[in-house]
C-alpha cells in the first residue's frame, strides 16, 4: 500500500512547547495567501499555531493550497491562545453560519483576547455580534455587513481598535502582520509573558 501524500505545507519549524499559541480559523475555499502568509510568519515568530475548520482534517484553499490536518473547531478553548485569526477569501462566508465558529469568536472576546482578521474576515466578527462601536477594515463588499453589525467600516491598510486588528486583501499582509505582532508584543508584555521577536 502506497504510503500518503506528505502533507507539504505544513511547516515542521512548529515549536510544541512555546508558551504562546495562535488560533487561526478557517474552511475551504480561504484565500490561500492570506492563511499561509500569516501561518509562516506566526511560526517564523515563534508560536505554535493551530488551524481550526468545521470539521477538522483537510481543508483546501481557493487556489488549491492547503493542509491534510486541522482541528475541529467545537474542540478549541479561546484559553489556550493569546490570538485568533481569521483569513479572508470564501471560508467566512461559510464561518459566519457555524455555531460552534460564532462562539469562539466571542469567547476571545469575552477573554479580552487579540483578534485579527483580514479580507472578508471581519464577516465572522460581524455575524458573531462583537464589533459595536469599533472601527474595522476589509474588502469593500464586506461593509455593509459591518455596518449592520454597529461596527465603523474604514477603508485603509490595516487598522487596530481595541482586540481588533484588521485589513483590506493580501497586499496589506505585510503592514498587516507587522501591526499584529506588534499587538501581541504589547499584550504579552502587559502580561509578563515571554515576549517573541516581532522584527
Amino acid at each position: 500500500m502506497a504510503e500518503p501524500a506528505k502533507d507539504v505545507y505544513r511547516s515542521d519549524h512548529q515549536n510544541e512547547t512555546a508558551p504562546r499559541a495562535i488560533l487561526i480559523l478557517t474552511a475551504d475555499k480561504t484565500e490561500d495567501l492570506e492563511f499561509f502568509y500569516p501561518y509562516y510568519r506566526f511560526l517564523e515568530a515563534g508560536f505554535r499555531v493551530d488551524v481550526a475548520t468545521p470539521e477538522g482534517g483537510e481543508f483546501k484553499g481557493k487556489q488549491g493550497l492547503g493542509l491534510k490536518q486541522t482541528k475541529k473547531i467545537k474542540d478549541m478553548k479561546a484559553d489556550d491562545y493569546v490570538l485568533l485569526y481569521i483569513p479572508g477569501g470564501k471560508a467566512p462566508a461559510e464561518l459566519k453560519n457555524n455555531l460552534d465558529a460564532i462562539n469562539l469568536v466571542r469567547k476571545f472576546c469575552i477573554g479580552k483576547k487579540p483578534v485579527a482578521a483580514i479580507c472578508h474576515g471581519p464577516q465572522l466578527l460581524a455575524a458573531a455580534h462583537v464589533i459595536d462601536g469599533r472601527k474595522l477594515t476589509a474588502w469593500p463588499e464586506v461593509k455593509d455587513e459591518v455596518v449592520v453589525a454597529s461596527g465603523i467600516y474604514v477603508d485603509q491598510e490595516t487598522v487596530t481598535d481595541g482586540p481588533f486588528t484588521t485589513a483590506r486583501w493580501p497586499g496589506d499582509l505585510p503592514a498587516h502582520l507587522k501591526q499584529v505582532l506588534k499587538e501581541l508584543e504589547r499584550t504579552g508584555r502587559s502580561s509578563g509573558e515571554k515576549i517573541y521577536a516581532a522584527a
